[in-house]
């Protein structure tokens, strides 16, 4: 339908902004304030236009924290599955309750809607604020379920290097070991947001700052969608996620 949309094969949503954490690395930086999620109603509808005319291989739900809005998160990643969508694909920080009871209901509930993919993001950042108890029972609770997960640490300069944080990351890796969770790559924390503001010490200033999540505005491979619905210069609550996607130009 677009040329700049040729290779299109992943579709994205930002469920919310508002965080459980307040963590040093952030690149979004402060997550106050914020409130609103992505309709998902809408969402699914979304992913049922873009579907009948690309190939799309992977579904993923972030956030903030998307887990404070499960059952949004449940029918994004239910309608990918009955579309057939190879990938449903969910990172999390895993703490939105401190109740056992629904942290093991939230995670059946994503295992049946379809989830095949958790990326857990546990490093020394996340538990500066975030309690590593509930964290750990929704991974095992995850991992009971039947539900493939992975950490995904925020690492400092690099995974090799031999800084506090990266030293304590480890530490917290090795908390997880008795559920036999697969270790992710990770990312590599770049100087942007909170990171900029509190990491400052730890990045050469006279280096070339890239983001490794900017896409190319005219190859465009993924859409991500806003909590507010915003979404390729348009908004889906305004005008329909095809005609969007039509009159796209970077």
């Amino acid at each position: 339908m677009n040329d700049y949309l040729s290779n299109l094969k992943k579709i994205e949503f930002v469920i919310i902004m508002a965080c459980t954490g307040r963590c040093k690395h952030c690149s979004e930086g402060d997550h106050d304030g914020f409130t609103g999620h992505i309709d998902a109603d809408a969402a699914a509808e979304a992913i049922e236009k873009i579907c009948a005319h690309y190939r799309i291989k992977t579904v993923m739900t972030f956030g903030g924290e998307p887990l404070l809005y499960p059952d949004v998160v449940c029918k994004i990643h239910k309608t990918a599955s009955d579309l057939g969508i190879e990938k449903r694909q969910l990172i999390t920080n895993g703490f939105f309750s401190n109740d056992p009871e629904r942290i093991e209901a939230v995670a059946r509930d994503l295992k049946n809607s379809g989830v095949n993919d958790l990326l857990l993001s546990v490093d020394a950042f996340h538990q500066e604020y975030i309690p590593l108890e509930p964290v750990f029972h929704f991974a095992k609770s995850a991992v009971q379920a039947g539900i493939p997960v992975r950490l995904q640490p925020a690492w400092l300069v690099s995974p090799e290097d031999q800084n506090p944080y990266n030293a304590r990351t480890r530490e917290i890796i090795r908390e997880f070991d008795p559920l036999h969770i697969s270790l992710n790559q990770g990312n590599v924390i770049f100087p942007s947001g909170n990171a900029l503001k509190y990491l400052r010490e730890y990045f050469d200033e006279k280096a070339p700052v890239s983001n490794p999540y900017e896409e190319d505005p005219k190859d465009v491979r993924t859409i991500s969608f806003d909590p507010d619905g915003g979404v390729l210069n348009g908004n889906i609550y305004q005008t329909g996620i095809l005609e969007i996607v039509e009159k796209y130009k970077p």
